[in-house]
């Protein structure tokens, strides 16, 4: 059995913790029943020795295969991963969900994706990343009594994904240490209203609006100063077709959305200036989570 869940983007700019989406960027995890227990690592992490004495995908996989069977049975785990992990694509995001939808899946007890996402909340707290990693597409997000309350996008294929992947990591707890306690109301103000033509703009197809509409004052500039490069990564985007250029999550990546025929020009003149960063073209996902029976 094979658990496939794609890479996110999230916050897009003034959607501080409510907003994502989806990227054609998976991680896959092979699951075989086994005689003795097993971890192996293919890709990103492959060189993490820590990721297989300690891995968070078999602590979580355990916890709920337990408890479902009242069993502990021994299985190999094969992971081919392709998210980066530490730079705000989502890898957290992908391992709980994988985890919780491989232990359903094993047990033969069935799962809908809105009780996936309700599980993962016991693990992430903030839905901008774990709803479009299991729904895919755009989503708009919140929390309430413990559930998630989301509405989905389905994104076109004439749009592509440039991101930028820096060289070094951005922490996410200590990136949020950097932010403002409290914030002005003109700083509310002009977030709320951002944030709501954002998400007008995804539902309507309005793209020309995204420029305007993914500014932000809550997170964005805080954050970045921890990588000042990234200031630059978003002028040359904006100059070079984006329409809309944000910081991935809590960063280091950055998320530009373009055009399908400006996508390989903007992401030469990005190699061009920063060749020192992992440039992607990525196709965006509409599946999200899924189980493949090979």
């Amino acid at each position: 059995m094979i658990i496939e869940v794609p890479a996110t983007s999230a916050n897009l700019g003034p959607g501080f913790d409510t907003l994502g989406i989806a990227l054609n960027l998976t991680n896959r995890v092979v699951i075989k029943p086994s005689r003795f227990f097993s971890v192996s690592i293919r890709g990103e992490g492959s060189r993490n020795r820590k990721l297989k004495s300690n891995n968070i995908f078999v602590n979580i996989f355990n916890e709920y295969y337990i408890n479902l069977t009242n069993r502990r049975d021994n299985f190999k785990f094969t992971f081919f991963n392709q998210i980066p992990i530490s730079r705000g694509l989502g890898s957290s995001s992908a391992v709980i969900i994988s985890a919780i939808i491989a232990a359903y899946e094993m047990a033969n007890v069935s799962i809908s994706k809105k009780r996936v996402l309700s599980t993962a909340l016991n693990f992430e707290s903030h839905p901008d990343n774990i709803t479009p990693a299991v729904m895919g597409g755009f989503n708009t997000a919140v929390v309430e009594k413990n559930q998630i309350i989301s509405l989905k996008k389905e994104m076109p294929s004439y749009l592509k994904a440039v991101v930028v992947i820096p060289d070094r990591p951005i922490s996410t707890a200590q990136s949020r240490t950097t932010l403002p306690k409290f914030y002005s109301k003109n700083s509310a103000i002009f977030n709320l209203s951002k944030n709501s033509l954002l998400t007008a703009a995804f539902f309507n197809e309005n793209w020309e609006l995204l420029r305007v509409a993914s500014k932000d004052k809550f997170h964005q500039k805080y954050r970045m100063n921890a990588l000042p490069e990234l200031f630059e990564v978003q002028k040359v985007a904006l100059e070079n077709g984006a329409l809309m250029s944000t910081l991935s999550g809590s960063g280091s990546t950055f998320f530009n959305m373009v055009y399908e025929n400006d996508a390989k020009r903007m992401a030469k003149k990005l190699k061009d200036k920063f060749p020192q960063f992992n440039i992607k073209i990525l196709d965006f996902n509409n599946s999200g989570a899924r189980v493949i029976y090979d």
